[in-house]
Parts: structure tokens; C-alpha cells; sequence
């Protein structure tokens, strides 16, 4: 339980509020995007490098959680020190990572989609930096969503440029 401990330290709400708002938030983004878009995103053509498409769900929740356990960390340091547990990039991020879904599926704006992940990546590189800073746990728990992220930006470019460009 290390891992939930900063300065010797638990608090379990907080961590569960940190947990909570990334895995709902993206389960609740999912699903009011995806709803009726699934029979046609089957229908796209996709590259070979596309995995099933049950490993969205169990990634996104492992990243979604891991996102949080960082948040966590990174704000418990900064309240021990006495500072504002405040970090716009990571909010910034995690709206962005909302929005994405609606862009791809939802409104079908792939390219649009694209240039908006590549501002996400950026996003999440600043917020990993500034958890780092804080907590170096905390910014290496980022680096999976960083990896991920990029993956999944390879994929929208590539189903982008495979099928309808918008």
C-alpha cells in the first residue's frame, strides 16, 4: 500500500475522489459518445495494428486509474508543503481526453480528432512533468497514458487516412 501512502501518509477519500473522477468521467464519455456509433465504427477500415476492440475498455480503466493514483500523489505532495493542490494541465487533459471520443465517434471528425489528441499528448507530457516535480511516482505513473495515447494517435491517423477523411 505504498503506493497510496505520500510522507507517510494515506488519505482514502481523497484518493477515491482522484480515482473516481477520471473512470467515471471516461465511462460516462464513452458511453454518451459511443452509443449508436459502434455498428459503424465496425465497418471502418481499421489498420493491422489495431487491437480487439475489447481492449479499450480494460486499458482505459487501468490508465484512468493509474491517472488518478498520480493526481493523488502529485496534490497530497503539494498539500504537505503547505501549497495550493491545484493543476490546470491535468484538467486540461483530462477534459481534452473526454472530448476526443465525441470528435472520433460521435460527430465522425477523425482529422479533427487527430490535431485535438496531439494537443492532448502535449497536455499530458506538461502534467506528467509537473507531477514529476512534485512526485517522481506520480510523473512515472503518467508515462503508460503518454505510450497509450500516442499508440491511439497512430490509430485515429491511420483509420483517418483508411476511410472517409472529414
Amino acid at each position: 500500500m505504498e503506493l497510496f501512502q505520500v510522507d507517510g501518509k494515506m488519505d482514502g477519500k481523497r484518493l477515491a475522489v482522484s480515482i473516481a473522477v477520471p473512470v467515471l468521467g471516461g465511462a460516462a464519455a464513452g458511453w454518451l459518445a459511443n452509443r449508436n456509433a459502434q455498428e459503424k465504427f465496425k465497418r471502418l477500415d481499421k489498420p493491422g495494428f489495431a487491437p480487439p476492440p475489447a481492449t479499450f475498455p480494460i486499458a482505459w480503466n487501468i490508465l484512468y486509474t493509474t491517472m488518478g493514483i498520480a493526481r493523488y500523489r502529485a496534490g497530497m505532495r503539494r498539500t504537505n508543503k503547505g501549497m495550493e493542490d491545484d493543476f490546470p494541465s491535468y484538467n486540461l487533459q483530462l477534459g481534452l481526453n473526454f472530448l476526443w471520443s465525441f470528435l472520433f465517434f460521435k460527430w465522425r471528425l477523425r482529422g479533427t480528432a487527430l490535431i485535438e489528441m496531439t494537443i492532448l499528448l502535449g497536455a499530458i507530457a506538461l502534467s506528467a512533468q509537473q507531477f514529476y516535480k512534485e512526485d517522481r511516482t506520480a510523473g512515472l505513473l503518467m508515462v503508460p497514458y503518454m505510450g497509450w495515447v500516442l499508440y491511439a494517435l497512430a490509430l485515429n491517423a491511420s483509420i483517418w487516412e483508411m476511410n472517409d477523411l472529414d
